[in-house]
């Protein structure tokens, strides 16, 4: 085998998953598919994040000698803090009509939240172009936020085309001179996007009471 092709599966090993026994867990952080009877999945780890999704079943009802899987989702991390929500907000004002980002953190050792300004390279009111910031030892990303400036939040293709290699949160925070501005948050698991459809209500709150102060 080429030595290429063996560095590759390694780090992104394949495994059948057993009929009888108990699959082992992941030694440490990376990512694996697992060959299933009721499909192939995908299994995410990361410090602050387990994840396991559906990424296609068999086409023809062959019997497959493996057991069945199902979809989780582990966050180990906790909850955001909707405070930190609340800064950015204030970011997000303080750049209008311009959009502006920043990243949520978590440290494993100190389970500690914060939030980390990123490199701003171009920016406007319908554009940001930034520069990934460096991370202190043991943190990790877990909420890539951005801002929309007057414009309402969502995610554009060219946020699917940034965050199709990521696993993180992408959060967008929209209307940013509004009372009550516009949210939208979805999981990114390796180009798997799936819409937060009840943003956390604690995330509205810190975003209005700073809008008030």
């Amino acid at each position: 085998m080429h030595p290429a092709d063996i560095a590759l599966q390694q780090s992104f090993p394949s495994v059948m998953v057993p009929r009888f026994g108990q699959l082992a867990p992941m030694a440490r952080p990376g990512e694996r598919l697992l060959i299933a009877a009721n499909g192939v999945f995908l299994e995410i780890v990361r410090p602050w994040l387990r994840v396991v999704r559906l990424l296609g079943t068999f086409q023809h009802r062959s019997p497959i000698p493996y057991g069945d899987v199902a979809e989780e989702t582990e966050l180990q991390c906790g909850r955001v803090p909707g405070e930190l929500i609340g800064e950015f907000a204030a970011m997000a004002r303080a750049a209008h009509p311009k959009e502006t980002g920043a990243w949520i953190v978590w440290n494993a050792a100190s389970g500690a939240f914060r939030l980390v300004s990123v490199g701003i390279l171009e920016h406007s009111g319908g554009h940001l172009k930034y520069q990934r910031p460096v991370l202190a030892d043991g943190d990790v990303v877990v909420v890539d936020c951005h801002s929309h400036g007057n414009h309402p939040a969502f995610f554009s293709a060219t946020d699917d085309e940034d965050d199709r290699h990521d696993v993180k949160f992408a959060f967008v925070i929209g209307n940013c001179a509004a009372h009550a501005p516009s949210m939208a948050l979805r999981l990114c698991a390796k180009g798997i996007f799936e819409a937060v459809e009840r943003v956390p209500n604690e995330w509205y709150t810190a975003a209005r009471e700073e809008v008030l102060a």
